[in-house]
């Protein structure tokens, strides 16, 4: 479908993850129209593939009830700049990409002002605060999710949505050259190597690394032949990582890598995880995993006070399995003698780690299938269509 004139694309991503869904989308709408311009928030992948980048997507890597209140002030006065930006530049759709708690009220007010709008990558609505579903079908015209099960909900909320697969699942081969990975990084290739992947934000990694570089000395103690690599997706969570390790001054040496947090995956026989995309990453690769998660205090007991959380478990590979495959510690459960006891665990028991393989392939294959042009196919679908407000067509 080459066009004449421009397909005009507003977009606004958050974090790394957003800019890699963004690079691949707008390089898969760019192969059906030919003729696309795009703009908004953007990171260098993103920018790298044609975007115009009118701020940062780092500017958006901000989590938690209330850890956001810090960046308030400065994340309204950045929606509001991109309302007025995107209410003249009239694009022929926005697309939000994750970043749902600023990308939704920033849709609502383009929705209103008549722009088509898309958020990419569903908000964990039907996870908790499930009240935001109604928020969602009026200021989205369409929601684009990346998990299989996530579609029935906005069905049963008449809220138009289409799966298009993870685009991580199109990205990691379904066999991992675990051997080039360990050649790559210099480790051994006889060692049980345990990956620790504290998060991407830096926030994560001040409330975990203490207890992922605890569990690496009590692993240690017990095995001796354990190697210890750590994935730091940005210099600032390095920073914060190494402060926290000197102050663990029984902690074994680990292997510090900036980014190339999937070849420590490919490279590891099993891995210590705070709960998020890395999860996801870690059951694509078909390793073993330990999943981790602290809030902050206020937001940890906001959710357990109003009761927000609606699913049995909170990790990615436990929900698509639709079971406790993998262990989940939560706030005062994480400490590092239960996250070090629940990975050896796993190392030593040959027949569930046989069936965790299987059960990561099955979820790896369903995911599978060109993540990226089904959204761009699904957003020109859309761009078909006569506006219905985000309802489900009937």
């Amino acid at each position: 479908m080459m066009r004449a004139t421009p397909l005009r694309v507003g977009i606004v991503a958050g974090e790394s993850s957003g800019d890699q869904l963004g690079a691949a989308l707008i390089a898969a709408l760019r192969e059906r129209v030919g003729n696309l311009e795009c703009f908004g928030v953007a990171g260098p992948k993103m920018i790298a593939a044609g975007c115009e980048a009118w701020a940062g997507a780092e500017q958006l890597a901000v989590m938690g009830l209330t850890e956001v209140l810090h960046h308030l002030p400065r994340l309204l006065r950045l929606r509001a700049s991109l309302t007025d930006r995107f209410i003249a530049s009239r694009p022929d759709v926005f697309i939000g990409i994750d970043a749902p708690e600023f990308n939704l009220g920033l849709a609502k007010r383009l929705h209103a002002g008549g722009l088509r709008t898309v958020q990419y990558v569903s908000p964990q609505v039907w996870a908790w605060r499930q009240g935001r579903v109604r928020n969602i079908g009026r200021a989205c015209d369409l929601v684009l999710c990346l998990l299989p099960f996530e579609t029935a909900f906005y069905t049963r909320h008449g809220v138009r949505a289409a799966f298009v697969g993870h685009p991580l699942a199109d990205q990691i081969p379904l066999e991992v050259d675990r051997e080039g990975a360990r050649r790559a990084l210099g480790l051994k290739p006889s060692a049980t190597v345990v990956a620790l992947l504290p998060g991407s934000r830096v926030g994560e990694v001040e409330r975990l690394a203490t207890d992922f570089l605890q569990a690496a000395v009590w692993l240690a103690e017990r095995r001796a032949d354990l190697d210890f690599v750590a994935p730091m997706a940005t210099v600032r969570a390095r920073e914060v990582f190494e402060s926290k390790q000197a102050e663990v001054p029984a902690a074994p040496k680990v292997l510090l890598l900036e980014g190339r947090a999937q070849q420590a995956l490919a490279a590891c026989d099993a891995a210590i995880v705070a709960s998020g995309t890395a999860t996801l990453e870690t059951l694509l690769s078909r390793r073993p995993m330990v999943v981790a998660y602290r809030f902050g205090a206020l937001t940890a007991f906001l959710l357990r006070r109003l009761q927000l959380v609606k699913v049995p478990y909170f990790s990615q590979p436990n929900l698509l399995v639709g079971r406790p495959l993998v262990p989940e510690l939560l706030q005062e459960q994480v400490s590092g003698a239960a996250l070090g006891e629940a990975l050896l665990g796993m190392l030593s028991d040959g027949a569930y780690l046989r069936e965790l393989d299987q059960e990561f392939r099955k979820v790896h294959e369903a995911l599978r299938g060109g993540a990226a042009a089904r959204a761009a196919d699904a957003v020109l679908t859309l761009l078909q269509k006569p506006q219905t407000h985000g309802r489900a067509a009937t």
